[in-house]
């Protein structure tokens, strides 16, 4: 199994339980390109501990001490929108998933689950697109639609800017530019974009971006 065409991806595993990141150790061995760099227990460490490893990937507990993995995800998301994060957890939940994705993570992945989703996970999300674990019900995950207060979706603040700056005309390339990112990142959230808001259009994306005042 070939991932993001043999360049090295390095791990940060964000668990509370060291048995996962022994357990990741042993399951990822066979594949020299994924490189765990290194473990953190408490939510509210991931950040620096992000800012000295510089991973590419981090899978991340939902229940952690110090401050939960949807906090986590929110945090880390402001400062590396191109990070790669697959969810790892025992919460067997459609609800925890959509909002999961609605956060930023790229993936959700139980810890029932044999290798072959954990890897099926990893080179998914290597290739720009969000993975679900099979056990979970894609369609209910989808029907709840990422929404907050009722019906607004909840979008991560470089979506927002994203948005405002498709909503002006801007290209795509003209975006990254603009935000120093690269140009597929740029089209990852504009995929998203048109995921979360049920959008098919810029007209459509226009509307969204009067009704969430931005």
């Amino acid at each position: 199994m070939e991932f993001s065409h043999g360049k090295v991806i390095n791990i940060l595993v964000v668990d509370d339980h060291s048995l996962i990141f022994d357990g990741l150790l042993g399951c990822l061995a066979p594949y020299p390109e994924l490189n765990l760099i290194g473990s953190v227990e408490d939510g509210l460490a991931v950040y620096e501990k992000c800012l000295k490893l510089r991973p590419d990937l981090v899978f991340m507990d939902l229940k952690l001490p110090g401050m939960g993995g949807f906090d986590v995800i929110r945090q880390l998301r402001q400062r590396w929108p191109e990070m790669m994060i697959i969810m790892l957890t025992a919460t067997v939940e459609e609800k925890s998933a959509r909002e999961a994705l609605d956060v930023g993570a790229n993936g959700y992945v139980l810890k029932y689950s044999p290798k072959s989703t954990l890897l099926a996970a990893i080179k998914c999300v290597c290739k720009g697109k969000n993975f679900i674990d099979p056990s979970l019900d894609e369609r209910q995950i989808a029907a709840l639609s990422g929404v907050v207060d009722g019906d607004m979706p909840l979008l991560t603040p470089r979506e927002q800017q994203v948005l405002k700056l498709i909503c002006e005309g801007r290209r795509n390339r003209d975006i990254a530019e603009d935000l120093v990112i690269g140009l597929k990142t740029v089209e990852t959230h504009r995929m998203n974009l048109m995921r979360k808001l049920n959008a098919h259009n810029v007209a459509e994306l226009m509307h969204w971006v009067q009704r969430l005042g931005l």
